[in-house]
């Protein structure tokens, strides 16, 4: 089972003017091939799927670890798009929808995506850059340990590739942050996966890292996640579940070259994370409503008397 603790895994900053079309450079992330929906659902699946857990429970530990944080991942590309096409936050959510008449939204007929506005409200979706739905048929689970293994590590060095060209593309704070972020800890990812298959195999695979060859240290967006240490953490993302894949990631193994020093830890629990940014609503768009302050004061009466 999954616990949902509400938070992000990592700080985003506000951004700092509404981009649909950096919105769009972001679906990317989530929809696309080697984005976070395709990185949750293999590995989930595998977890899934995975035979002979008892026996091999370090490898299916780590699966199984990865599997979690990387729907924190779907949650963290997520709310960097709807930040994105949202905009700075305002007190628009106060007062009606005012005269709609007037086509207050005429100039999303040509962005880049408009279905993210006209279906969408400005939300995400699983979907990639271009509107593309995303599928199954990007999922790999055959049971066979190496082979799931060794796509996975294909996945990840292709994801890193995906975050590097979509930062390059990107500006804006927000869409930064979160290509920050995931770069750092795809790169974690990247390496389980290739200790896993130096375990299995012998081949030292994590000799082909960093794929794209690119130090981090040269994006500022990633400085502080190295400064912390979390190139070097795998989190159980559980109370008391997943620590057998220390073997795996720790037992005296070290962190890349290029990266900064330091022995290779597993943390139980889950990052500190950051707060989950408040979306402003837009009654002319609907979101939540054209005339919200009756459902306003509706949750007002309701929270309270959860409390």
């Amino acid at each position: 089972m999954f616990l949902r603790i509400d938070k992000l895994q990592a700080e985003l900053p506000a951004p700092k003017r509404r981009d649909p079309n950096a919105a769009a450079a972001l679906q990317e992330l989530l929809g696309g091939k080697y984005g976070e929906m395709s990185t949750l659902n293999n590995y989930m699946f595998q977890s899934f799927n995975f035979r002979s857990k008892e026996k091999l429970r370090p490898f299916y530990s780590l699966v199984a670890s990865i599997t979690a944080e990387e729907l924190g991942h779907v949650e963290l590309v997520s709310n960097g798009v709807a930040m994105l096409n949202n905009g700075p936050d305002s007190d628009l959510d106060e007062s009606d929808g005012g005269d709609i008449s007037g086509a207050p939204f005429e100039a999303m007929k040509d962005i880049r995506l408009a279905a993210g506005f006209y279906s969408n409200g400005g939300g995400a979706m699983p979907m990639n850059s271009n509107g593309a739905s995303w599928n199954m048929d990007f999922v790999t689970t055959t049971g066979n340990v190496v082979v799931d293994l060794l796509h996975n590590f294909h996945l990840e060095c292709g994801a890193r590739l995906h975050k590097l060209r979509v930062y390059e593309s990107l500006s804006d704070p927000t869409g930064r942050e979160v290509c920050g972020y995931l770069l750092v800890r795809g790169s974690v990812h990247a390496h389980a996966y290739a200790l896993a298959l130096k375990q299995i195999t012998g081949v030292s695979i994590e000799d082909m890292l960093p794929t794209p060859n690119i130090d981090l240290s040269n994006i500022p967006e990633c400085q502080k996640y190295l400064d912390e240490g979390s190139h070097r953490r795998l989190y159980t993302f559980s109370p008391s579940n997943y620590k057998e894949m220390a073997g795996i990631w720790g037992n005296g193994e070290m962190a890349l070259p290029g990266d900064p020093d330091g022995e290779l830890t597993v943390v139980d629990g889950a990052p500190e994370g950051g707060k989950i940014h408040q979306l402003t609503g837009v009654p002319s768009a609907f979101t939540p409503d054209y005339a919200p302050e009756e459902m306003f004061e509706i949750a007002e009466k309701l929270y309270k008397k959860a409390r």
